[in-house]
């Protein structure tokens, strides 16, 4: 007997077609499909076939088996026998079984349609039944619209991931760009210092006293380590951001080399008070002594830069899965909108004095090496009252 279809209303179609355009994954979307349209035809198995990335096969991308198709003798039967003959003649094609075979799982009736409207260009998909009933021209017409929703929304994804994937695209591109015009800025500066002041010294229709030539040498002086801390620092952060960096492990007490950097500090910034608060008696650490080093000394420079004649506040305390540093000063602050991103490579706050000089990298590089110590560095700010940059590394071994 032939199972006649039940009436589908305009809301199904709606609901179907819903389904299909709502949906981020096309997998998960048809398997609520393949449950909304049983009671509009009966199927055992359904599968969809798909180009592959070259173009020249057909791959199996979805195959769901209900009813008597999950008997694991008619897992087998899933229409490749005549997917080639649906691509090659672009139209439905119903395979029917022979009447001579008893066993009804094999005498499976075969619908395969092209995926697309006008051509088989995308795939096919296969829907089988096993026996009776067979598929009437009503159960054709309904599986041809519901295999142009599916192709619909095959492509409607596969279109908003190739758009995804071209926004990530403009948006390397534009990193390189600014990229390259922040490095070509932040070189011009030093470059163009070395070079007037050079040039000035070199003059021979004017003649410089001693002390305007210590002068202009020590500007060049100072000039020429800036550049040299700009290039180290951007091979550093190529190193640190490719993973090629390697950390000479050992272990160490962080309430020691902190004092180091705060001895180091008062040599270079004796403008800068800097104190050290430590709460409890602190256990080693693993850890690259070098680069920590490295990570504190930026922080007191970034002090010394963005907050200068400020205190500087070093607190340490134990928790129960490592070392938290919170380095604290009284400046004026970062905006909340931009500290997520001050740890990005070469981002410089708006709010900042523009006539401060930075690269952009210092904390960039520092989040790099906490990160691969299997730490954590962010940073929370009070607008006109300070910020505190706050680092926690955990006890583990490396």
């Amino acid at each position: 007997m032939i199972e006649p279809l039940l009436p589908i209303k305009t809301e199904t179609l709606y609901s179907l077609s819903k389904i299909c355009w709502e949906s981020s994954n096309w997998k998960q979307a048809l398997d609520v499909i393949c449950s909304e349209i049983r009671p509009y035809f009966i199927f055992d198995n359904l599968a969809v076939y798909l180009y592959d990335e070259s173009h020249s096969d057909l791959e199996i991308a979805y195959a769901r088996a209900t009813g008597r198709g999950k008997n694991k003798e008619a897992d087998v039967a899933w229409g490749e026998s005549i997917i080639s003959d649906v691509i090659k003649n672009n139209r439905t094609i119903l395979s029917e079984p022979s009447e001579d075979e008893s066993d009804r799982l094999k005498r499976p009736h075969i619908l395969a349609l092209p995926l697309q409207s006008k051509k088989a260009e995308l795939g096919v998909v296969v829907i089988i039944r096993f026996g009776t009933p067979i598929f009437t021209r009503d159960h054709i017409n309904f599986a041809e619209f519901m295999s142009s929703q599916i192709s619909s929304m095959i492509l409607r994804q596969e279109r908003e991931s190739m758009i995804n994937q071209l926004q990530e695209h403009i948006q390397t591109l534009q990193i390189q760009d600014d990229f390259i015009s922040t490095l070509s800025h932040e070189l011009k500066n030093p470059i163009g210092f070395i070079k007037g002041y050079t040039t000035t010294l070199l003059r021979q229709d004017t003649s410089w006293s001693i002390e305007n030539q210590n002068e202009f040498l020590q500007i060049i002086d100072q000039e020429t380590d800036r550049l040299k801390e700009l290039i180290d620092n951007l091979l550093d952060s190529s190193r640190l951001q490719s993973g090629k960096s390697t950390l000479n492990i050992q272990l160490l007490r962080i309430d020691a080399l902190l004092n180091d950097v705060i001895s180091h500090a008062r040599i270079h910034h004796p403008e800068l008070k800097i104190n050290l608060d430590i709460r409890q008696e602190l256990p080693t650490l693993q850890g690259d002594p070098r680069r920590l080093k490295q990570v504190f000394d930026n922080l007191v420079s970034n002090a010394a830069k963005y907050a200068p004649g400020k205190p500087l506040l070093f607190r340490i305390y134990k928790e129960p899965q490592g070392i938290t540093i919170d380095v604290k000063d009284t400046g004026p602050g970062i905006p909340t909108k931009d500290l997520e991103k001050v740890f990005e490579r070469f981002y410089r706050s708006e709010a900042h004095n523009q006539d401060t000089r930075g690269s952009g990298l210092g904390l960039f590089i520092c989040k790099k090496i906490i990160e691969a110590h299997q730490g954590q560095i962010n940073a929370t700010s009070i607008p006109g009252k300070g910020t505190t940059i706050h680092v926690f590394l955990p006890f583990i071994e490396m």
